[in-house]
């Protein structure tokens, strides 16, 4: 299921059958996922086929990601195309997932412990390798369903 990304300008959670109002871990860490791989200078064709490839991996969770190393995480995005950035990529990908382990456990807690998606894009860029980019990706699909998170 590859969408044709050339006639969009942004790819959403929607378009890679993410679910991020349903609140679900899972739903959520693969937007993250999706994002890490979407934040590099690459064509979106070549970030989508990787992050298709992990899902078909079940790489689906930071735990997966770290059960996963990194020879598995390169062979991956190899096969995806995704060699330019292969090897920096698998290595960005098992350490934000360690230290968001190690950190916040949960991809839902760093986001129910931010007051504002400002604060929580501040907490994402103290992760080594999580840039702007990165961050503003995420965030954006998150601003709409904010409210979700931090009811009382």
């Amino acid at each position: 299921m590859y969408i044709n990304v050339r006639m969009k300008k942004r790819i959403s959670a929607h378009d890679l059958g993410i679910d991020i109002s349903s609140g679900k871990e899972e739903e959520l860490f693969k937007w993250f996922l999706a994002c890490l791989l979407f934040g590099k200078p690459i064509q979106q064709e070549i970030a989508q086929r990787a992050y298709m490839e992990l899902i078909k991996e079940q790489i689906v969770s930071p735990q997966k990601v770290l059960d996963a190393g990194w020879d598995r995480l390169v062979h991956i995005l190899d096969r995806s195309h995704y060699v330019r950035y292969d090897f920096s990529t698998a290595t960005k990908l098992l350490n934000v997932s360690r230290e968001l382990l190690d950190k916040y456990g949960t991809i839902n807690t760093i986001i129910e412990s931010s007051c504002t998606p400002k604060e929580l894009g501040d907490r994402l860029q103290e992760f080594k390798g999580i840039g702007p980019k990165t961050t503003e990706i995420f965030i954006r699909e998150l601003k709409p369903v904010w409210h979700y998170f931090h009811e009382s």
